[in-house]
């Protein structure tokens, strides 16, 4: 059932954009295209259920890539819900102030994309994938959303709406080489990072399915 229907397809876009290669440590870069797994967080933002899952299919790229260089300021620590219930507890607390770190990130800016995804029912789930579809095209119709879907940091806010029909990808081809798939949890809450190798046709990135 989950493969019976064509795609749905949403455009975003904004200002700025960074889906941070992960190998870069101490800078930001981005990859010079949007990843799955942030394409994945946009519809998630838009629209979620415990019975399924998006898959991401498509990515069009619908503005010419352009690279903005900027300094950020960055705290080093990551905050953690122990170290809360300690505050909470003995006393203290977390000043930004001193524990920040001025970095430089290599962002995109004026980007545009159509993402073109499925709803995969988790195993055992029997819901009826064509009612999900309709509220997906209607909250997007409405521009509703769970949260704010932004373009690989939560700075970088993302616009949505239904595609017009006339959206067409940009005419450049590229080995784009390794690329960030997904992140698989681990128990601890750690992610163990899967790649793929991407490559760009004629605007448009497509993902490989599981076990393609």
């Amino acid at each position: 059932m989950n493969g019976s229907y064509p795609p749905l397809a949403v455009k975003v876009w904004g200002e700025f954009a960074c889906f941070t290669r992960p190998e870069m440590k101490a800078e930001r870069v981005s990859y010079s295209v949007m990843t799955p797994s942030a394409a994945r967080g946009v519809l998630e933002a838009i629209f979620w259920k415990p019975a399924f899952r998006w898959q991401v299919r498509e990515i069009w790229v619908l503005n010419e890539i352009r690279w903005f260089s900027i300094r950020r300021n960055e705290v080093n620590a990551r905050a953690s819900p122990q170290a809360a219930r300690r505050w909470a507890k003995e006393g203290g607390g977390y000043r930004a102030g001193d524990d920040r770190a001025q970095r430089h990130a290599l962002v995109l800016r004026d980007v545009a994309y159509l993402i073109r995804a499925e709803i995969r029912l988790h195993p055992g789930e029997t819901a009826d994938v064509a009612k999900f579809r309709d509220q997906f095209r209607r909250r997007v119709r409405e521009g509703r959303c769970f949260n704010q879907p932004y373009l690989g940091c939560r700075e970088f806010s993302a616009f949505f709406a239904e595609p017009t029909g006339q959206e067409r990808p940009i005419d450049r081809s590229e080995d784009l080489g390794l690329m960030l798939w997904d992140l698989d949890y681990n128990p601890d809450g750690s992610g163990t990072p899967r790649f793929f190798h991407a490559h760009l046709d004629r605007g448009v990135l497509r993902i490989p399915l599981e076990g393609d």
